[in-house]
């Protein structure tokens, strides 16, 4: 398509000029969508198959089952552009993840939903360089087919459309205020932000900046947590640093509100886990006299004391309940997207209509679109990404972007590597803000080294406005990244 209309173009301009195209009009192999056989790829770990039937070219490729297992493909193109991937799968083993890596950097990962039949997996986007570039499919979850890979280039992505106010009619000026502030910044900054206020000192310590963001957990405040004699922090924690002129964000590890095994395997305190507890939401929720449900609606008043404080104190809340649903290792989502979505719908209920509270801006965390509760509860859409190699996370930005119609800002509300603000411009992947997990995460060169975090980030370098040159660019001193210094005065924006 885009080789077609750049020849089209170029006629026009030769009938005008009555001239002849030029050679340069002409298309370039790479202008058009290029599909690499799986089988003609280097295969490490991997072998060739012809058994699931529907399959192109000679082949498919399988044996997915080691870490190390991969495709390799060479992909030449004749400037560096940015393109689409798209890979065809077959899960036919279940919901499977994969690792696609370019260039043997940046790591993205990409679900393939379980399938019977071979389809086509919309994978993010690829940023070639000039001449010859290797894409890796990586085993990750391992136990799929893969069929081919096809590279288009990338259209411009059009202006964002975002609601121009919060859900809630009711929403509190202060929490209006952080909204208005993100939407003025969305696709031109990416706030930054760090899990816990210990490691975001800490980053200071390290870089000399600290995070605009804070990202605190509700956990210690359930009431099967509480019991135990857990003392929650986090409230504290968030003023401290909405105080200082910080933004906070808030999720909630729900310990399930009973049936912890407190075995030596599932401790009582990983009681948020499906695999630590029976309580079962979709029994809990089949009606509103049960004892199970009564346990879910004294947990969600106990979180609502505590989100009361914080709107006594004048902090609006980036709210993030039930994350990662779709993921199914969390007793919310353990019972599938209908659930999970009633469970929602009953906490926004209880905490906007019932307690009044109007601090808040809800956050939806998980990707599939047959989990979204739907636009009337949902302010932001976010994804949780630990992919290695501080890369753009495209596939997860794209995917939001469709299943909010671009209607809804996007957040990288957890993250294992902080993106490369450079990176994040040349895909046009516009993160509202990313939070790095704390400890294991933040703190290991595995997932972030000082280098990346202060010093210069990308062999591709910075787009500085005022030269229109690339130059060198970090993390926490790119202009692209806003951190805490930076935000100040927010509230009157």
């Amino acid at each position: 398509m885009a080789g077609t209309l750049k020849l089209l173009l170029c006629g026009i301009v030769a009938l005008a000029t009555g001239t002849h195209a030029a050679p340069r009009c002409r298309a370039t192999p790479d202008d058009a969508a290029r599909t690499f056989e799986a089988e003609d790829a280097v295969l490490s770990g991997t072998s060739v198959d012809t058994a699931q039937s529907g399959f192109t070219g000679t082949g498919y490729v399988t044996g997915f089952d080691q870490a190390t297992d991969k495709i390799t493909f060479t992909v030449n193109s004749t400037t560096t552009r940015l393109y689409d991937l798209s890979i065809r799968v077959a899960a036919i083993y279940g919901d499977k993840h994969t690792s696609v890596v370019l260039n043997g950097g940046a790591s993205s990962d990409v679900s393939f939903p379980a399938s019977d039949t071979w389809t086509n997996i919309a994978a993010g986007q690829l940023l070639l360089n000039q001449g010859s570039n290797t894409i890796e499919i990586v085993s990750n979850w391992g136990w799929y087919l893969v069929d081919s890979i096809t590279v288009t280039p990338s259209v411009p992505r059009p202006p964002h459309q975002i609601n121009p106010a919060p859900v809630n009619p009711a929403t509190d000026n202060n929490a209006r205020a952080l909204y208005n502030y993100l939407r003025s910044i969305y696709g031109t900054k990416i706030i930054s932000g760090q899990q816990e206020l210990s490691w975001s000192n800490w980053i200071a310590e390290q870089t000399g900046k600290t995070p605009a963001l804070v990202s605190v957990d509700l956990m210690d405040y359930s009431p099967s947590r509480v019991e135990k004699g857990t003392k929650g922090t986090a409230v504290e924690e968030a003023i401290e640093h909405s105080n200082r002129g910080g933004i906070i964000s808030v999720l909630w590890h729900w310990n399930a509100p009973t049936g912890l095994y407190d075995t030596e395997e599932h401790r009582w305190w990983s009681g948020f886990y499906t695999d630590a507890t029976d309580f079962d939401v979709e029994a809990a929720l089949s009606s509103t006299t049960n004892a199970n449900y009564t346990l879910l609606i004294r947990d969600i008043d106990a979180i609502a004391v505590q989100l009361k404080r914080l709107q006594s104190a004048g902090v609006p809340v980036l709210f993030r309940p039930l994350h990662e649903a779709e993921g199914g290792w969390f007793w919310w989502g353990a019972k599938g997207p209908e659930p999970a979505k009633k469970l929602w719908a009953l906490l926004y209920d209880r905490l906007t209509n019932y307690h009044k509270i109007n601090n808040l801006l809800w956050v939806w965390n998980s990707i599939q679109p047959e989990w979204y509760p739907g636009d009337n509860t949902v302010d932001i859409l976010s994804a949780d990404v630990y992919a290695q190699g501080n890369g753009p996370m495209s596939t997860q930005y794209n995917q939001l972007t469709d299943l909010g119609k671009d209607k809804k800002m996007i957040a990288a509300a957890e993250v294992g590597s902080a993106p490369l603000p450079d990176l994040l411009q040349a895909y046009e992947a516009h993160w509202l803000w990313f939070a790095v997990w704390g400890d294991t995460f933040i703190n290991n060169p595995s997932y972030n080294t000082l280098d990346a975090l202060k010093q210069v980030s990308s062999p591709f370098g910075c787009h500085d406005e005022g030269s229109q040159r690339l130059t060198p660019c970090q993390i926490y001193t790119s202009d692209y990244v806003l951190t805490l210094d930076e935000i100040q005065g927010w509230r009157g924006g």
